[in-house]
């Protein structure tokens, strides 16, 4: 019997703010355990927690992007469950009447375009973070410790419709989500630092059937890799099971990605189990047509409009639109950069030094394009001096890693390599000669209509100057010497 997959995801998503959901508690990864912590998100009796503004906007935003209906009217609800890195004993969220319904995104797979539902997105906080410290040889760690720095975090969670029906097209999916709200600033997409997240519900019917089949869950896929791979597992252990006349449970999993296999968590619960009800402590969200309107009016232009100037006005190709608009800091590096351009850099040549040297340094150094002291303009005059010919590329290359660890100007280092570098007409001119002379069979070929050959010429050049000549004249005077 042949099965149709049946899928649907909830992502949850960090919001981009600097303080919590409820409380003033700093947001920032990366500290001391159990340091961004207050008596609010520690869920201390008497305190009242405070409802983020920013947080609600960037939530309203988000219903926009994705085509949705966003409610005047939500309530915040406690959903109750016992878990050691849930301090209050129950998670602030959204239930019955939750911010944001009814929404849906296009995907492109196979030339066909897809149109994925958005049940509803909603906002709530994050648990902690329970940490497990590794097993020795000689010492048994029998034991957790929960870091509370990532309580109350604001989340969004986005649950789609059960439209989507392969790992490949739900990882799709998760990219795009993930793209749209990297580009929106919503969210910074961090993976590694848990910034964005998927449960992957699970099911499998006969193909042609129109009732779903029993769903399972698998929780916490924190990467797009990893939510593809786990879903293939999953469907190769239900296919296993019905082809064989067993059921399937209802039941919440984990992916081991080790074994390439998913195990049964416990027991998927059900909506009573949570015991859900309004948030006593907050009250109701009541959202104006003039605030939607507002955030509607300072939202960017469209993804798909972005990528397409990137592309048609920029000349940037896939690779670099992509990865702009799925870094939010390095796209607002790079829109800085096109601010500051009055030398008129190409912008193809900026997006590439950003998207290849410049990210790489950034990486070494494990900052980022907003904490970085390379600064916009050090950029811009670097590639200013390399579009007038005053050096070469691999010279701008060294002063590029130079100015970037040493935090100087690169102008300052230029100067000093003024002296290094050939642009002097008749020097290059010469190399050239020579070069042509030594590769006769070379410049035969270039005479008899293979012109791409030249760029061997080229390289030989820069071979004899050691780099030192910047290769725009180089095939200025090769093209015409050889009368091309």
């Amino acid at each position: 019997m042949e099965f149709e997959t049946v899928i649907g995801l909830e992502i949850h998503a960090q919001i981009n703010t600097k303080s919590k959901m409820f409380c003033s508690c700093s947001t920032d990864f990366g500290h001391t355990p159990n340091t961004n912590i207050c008596p609010i998100c520690l869920g201390y009796p008497g305190t009242l927690p405070t409802l983020n503004q920013k947080a609600v906007s960037y939530a309203i935003m988000a219903g926009l992007a994705l085509n949705c209906q966003i409610q005047k009217h939500s309530v915040m609800a406690r959903k109750n469950y016992f878990y050691p890195d849930l301090p209050k004993g129950y998670q602030i969220t959204q239930f019955e009447l939750p911010l944001v319904l009814n929404g849906f995104l296009e995907l492109n797979l196979n030339q066909q375009k897809n149109k994925i539902g958005i049940t509803r997105i909603h906002i709530e906080e994050d648990a902690g973070k329970l940490i497990h410290p590794e097993q020795t040889a000689f010492q048994q760690k029998n034991y957790s410790l929960v870091d509370l720095n990532r309580a109350s975090i604001p989340l969004i969670e986005i649950v789609s419709e059960p439209d989507l029906r392969s790992a490949k097209e739900a990882r799709m999916y998760m990219e795009k989500i993930h793209q749209l709200l990297v580009y929106l600033g919503i969210c910074k997409g961090n993976l590694e630092q848990g910034n964005l997240r998927a449960d992957a519900n699970i099911s499998l019917r006969p193909q042609g059937a129109t009732k779903l089949g029993t769903r399972t869950e698998i929780k916490n896929l924190n990467s797009f890799k990893i939510l593809e791979k786990a879903i293939l597992a999953e469907v190769a252990r239900q296919t296993e099971l019905l082809t064989t006349g067993q059921k399937i449970r209802h039941q919440t999993l984990r992916f081991d990605e080790a074994q390439q296999k998913t195990f049964a968590i416990r027991t998927k619960e059900a909506t009573h189990d949570y015991r859900y009800f309004p948030e006593p402590d907050l009250i109701h969200l009541n959202v104006t047509e003039t605030q939607i309107q507002t955030i509607k009016n300072e939202m960017p232009l469209s993804l798909e409009s972005k990528k397409e100037i990137y592309i048609q006005k920029y000349n940037l190709n896939e690779f670099e639109s992509d990865f702009l608009l799925t870094n939010f800091d390095a796209l607002q590096y790079f829109e800085k950069c096109l601010s500051l351009n009055t030398n008129h850099v190409p912008a193809r040549e900026i997006a590439k030094w950003i998207v290849q040297d410049l990210n790489a340094l950034i990486k070494e150094s494990k900052h980022n394009f907003s904490t970085t002291t390379f600064k916009q303009k050090h950029l811009l005059i670097l590639l200013d001096s390399l579009q007038q010919h005053k050096t070469t590329k691999n010279i701008a290359k060294t002063i590029l890693k130079d100015a970037f660890q040493n935090n100087v100007s690169p102008e300052t280092i230029l100067q000093k390599q003024d002296s290094n570098t050939i642009t002097d007409v008749q020097k290059i001119n010469e190399q050239i000669q020579i070069v042509l002379e030594q590769n006769q069979d070379v410049v035969t070929k270039i005479k008899n209509g293979k012109p791409k050959s030249i760029d061997f010429l080229i390289g030989q050049t820069m071979k004899a100057t050691k780099g030192q000549a910047s290769p725009d004249i180089i095939r200025k005077i090769i093209t015409e010497k050889l009368g091309l």
